[in-house]
């Protein structure tokens, strides 16, 4: 019996060690060690058994609960305004009586047309580098880089003129059904023949309806048996930065280019009256000129006109006309064939911190009167140098870029309230908008920030200095010269500035000039200096010594 139940006990421990050997709980006879010590680690990383109706995921892919990120394709947005969008190649007759072996434009130059053009035409890059007749070629002769195998030639035919056509690029927007093209002045502005290519490849003879070079925008039309697909023109206004963008175009002879990116920035200004700019990313190149920035609605928000680049290419900062601007001057080229601009006959510079300091400003803001035309709109409303505009008809001016193109899109003869800054006091007064001629301009003065020194020297003007100048019945002190690295220097004064005023207080001659100088130092505070250069006047703020 004892025998029996030992048997059956001995069994049961040897079953049971047996167990625990096949789960893994310990190493089970030498040969399988190995494999007996991995099956813990398996066992700790297998995934836990599927729950009823749920698969594994395959491998690299994305579980039911995780998050998948999808980004989104332009192809539907392309497929409907790619037929909008037009290539833009122009021709142009060049004369020039220069040097016939010479490149485009002889001696005359005459400026590329299409995307080859000035203005505010993309930066394009040089042509091959280097001189191919240079010293270190097969022609070189001598003394630093003769050796132009023309040279005989020229001598013996002497200078021939001669006429070539020049032919540039760009692209346009086609903005309503019956033809009109949107492009830039600078694609078309000098051109004696313009063709557009449209999509289906069908090729038209276009007219120049009209143009306008302040914002570089320019009408065509071509004329057409049935109507064509017009782009829908948004809201410039509403667009953010960060929005997404796409543009357009042919860069670089590539017809219907597609790019894409974001809005950068807005309200950017390269150098005119009236700029207003969308900064982008999206790839911009030589061809681009013309063509649309769409956003994600398929809307039209700019017209590209420009990039930023020192070698002619993309790099990833081009501009373009805000939609809002180009429907209005559209409007008005359909209409008159020009853009008929108010005018308000001042010269308005930048409200600096300094100069904002100078004034009494709690923050530079508005646009500070460094001119009044005589017998302008503003000279006749009392408005004077000196004063800032903070307000034109109810609208806050933030600086000065804001108000030409507030001023010019005032209607003619409209009497408007115009809210200045005069000293302590706060003025509304009243100016009648008159028309812009050509030569009327009101300019935008841009002033370096003060250094530490004058740096500079005065002397009394004289006779000869005065007609050396071609300056009339001129009285006061001009700068002779301004030291490098000065503050002088550094505030923008130049040698042949006249100072009219230091701290509001007039200058009459050199010992004016010197005693309040002498003052603004002593009280080591910045002095706020009127000036005249040509026939402007700006205003500047120079620091004193120390």
């Amino acid at each position: 019996m004892s025998k029996t139940f030992a048997a059956i006990v001995g069994g049961v421990g040897l079953g049971i060690l047996i167990a625990f050997a096949n789960a893994g709980a310990f190493p089970f006879w030498g040969s399988n060690d190995a494999n007996a010590q991995s099956k813990p680690q398996v066992a700790q990383t297998a995934p836990a058994p599927p729950e009823a109706g749920h698969q594994p995921a395959p491998a690299n892919a994305p579980e039911p609960n995780e998050r998948a990120i999808t980004l989104p394709s332009w192809a539907p947005l392309v497929k409907q305004v790619m037929p909008t969008v037009v290539n833009v190649s122009v021709v142009q007759e060049v004369k020039s009586s220069g040097d016939p072996f010479a490149g485009p434009g002889g001696d005359e130059g005459g400026g590329d047309p299409g995307d080859q053009g000035g203005g505010n035409a993309p930066a394009v890059p040089g042509g091959p580098g280097g001189n191919p007749f240079g010293p270190n070629s097969p022609f070189g002769g001598g003394n630093g880089g003769g050796g132009d195998p023309f040279e005989q030639f020229r001598h013996f035919f002497g200078q021939m003129p001669h006429e070539f056509k020049q032919r540039g690029l760009g692209s346009g927007v086609i903005v309503s059904p019956d033809g009109y093209i949107l492009t830039n002045n600078h694609v078309v502005g000098h051109a004696d023949e313009i063709h557009v290519t449209l999509l289906d490849k069908r090729e038209f003879t276009a007219k120049v309806i009209g143009k306008d070079p302040k914002t570089d925008l320019a009408l065509i039309k071509i004329d057409t048996n049935q109507p064509l697909p017009a782009a829908s023109l948004g809201d410039s206004n509403v667009t953010e930065v960060g929005d997404w963008v796409m543009a357009i175009g042919s860069p670089f002879g590539f017809n219907l280019t597609v790019t894409s990116g974001i809005v950068s920035a807005k309200g950017r200004a390269l150098g005119g009256n009236y700029d207003n700019f969308i900064q982008t990313d999206a790839s911009i190149n030589p061809g681009n000129s013309g063509g649309p920035l769409f956003n994600t609605n398929g809307q039209v928000i700019g017209i590209n006109t420009a990039i930023y680049s020192s070698t002619g290419s993309n790099a990833g900062i081009g501009f373009a006309i805000p939609i809002d601007i180009a429907k209005s001057v559209m409007q008005q080229l359909k209409e008159h064939g020009r853009v008929v601009r108010g005018w308000l006959g001042v010269e308005i510079q930048e409200v600096t911190p300094a100069l904002a300091k100078s004034f009494g400003l709690a923050a530079p803001t508005g646009a500070l009167i460094a001119g009044v035309q005589k017998d302008g709109p503003a000279a006749k409303a009392l408005i004077q140098r000196g004063d800032i505009i903070i307000k034109f008809n109810g609208e806050t001016v933030h600086d000065e870029h804001e108000l030409p193109e507030m001023v010019a899109s005032t209607p003619l003869n409209q009497a408007v309230p115009v809210e200045v800054i005069r000293g302590d006091k706060h003025l509304t007064l009243t100016a009648k908008i008159a028309e812009l001629k050509d030569e009327q301009v009101a300019s935008a003065t841009g002033i370096e920030a003060p250094g530490t020194s004058w740096g500079m020297q005065v002397q009394d003007i004289t006779p000869e200095i005065a007609q050396q100048l071609n300056l009339q019945n001129a009285k006061g002190v001009v700068i002779r010269s301004v030291r490098p690295d000065s503050a002088a220097a550094e505030a923008g004064l130049q040698s042949g500035d006249l100072v009219l005023e230091i701290d509001h207080k007039k200058v009459g001659t050199a010992d004016d000039f010197a005693s309040l100088a002498k003052m603004a130092q002593k009280n080591k505070k910045s002095a706020l200096l009127l000036v005249q250069r040509g026939t402007s006047t700006l205003y500047t703020v120079i620091n004193p010594e120390g």
